[in-house]
């Protein structure tokens, strides 16, 4: 006779347990939930850099799309500034002979000028920014 109290009892627990848990997923859906699928190619490289660097900080990729998506919604737009280095690198195919002459000469000018750094130091800074 107790064993029959004890599972009724154990019946009407779970029930309640069980209906605690429907009302909690109807007013919270999303919280408990994770079901859109995002598929998007990436280049390799990329990918696999930016998941070790995820991994050393315990973030999985899903979280980290996630977190980026948030952060979308939360700035109403990219979170960081998407332009162009107003400083970018010569692309010397696209110079004139006189703009490669006046890009020379201003290296020349920064040179007398003391503008210069030995190429140790250089490379040892492109190493070390790159994790090289």
């Amino acid at each position: 006779m107790k064993i029959d109290k004890l599972q009724s009892i154990a019946v009407v627990w779970t029930n309640a347990y069980n209906e605690v848990i429907r009302m909690i997923e109807k007013e919270i859906p999303s919280m408990a939930q994770k079901s859109a699928n995002l598929y998007a190619r990436i280049e390799p490289e990329v990918k696999e850099q930016a998941e070790n660097i995820l991994s050393a900080l315990g973030v999985t990729a899903s979280n980290a799309i996630n977190m980026f998506y948030k952060q979308i919604i939360l700035h109403n737009g990219i979170p960081f500034d998407v332009t162009l280095p107003t400083n970018r690198p010569l692309d010397l195919s696209s110079l004139s002979s006189d703009d490669l002459s006046e890009e020379l000469k201003k290296g020349y000018e920064d040179m007398k000028d003391g503008k210069t750094k030995p190429a140790k130091e250089v490379f040892a800074n492109i190493r070390k920014d790159n994790g090289i």
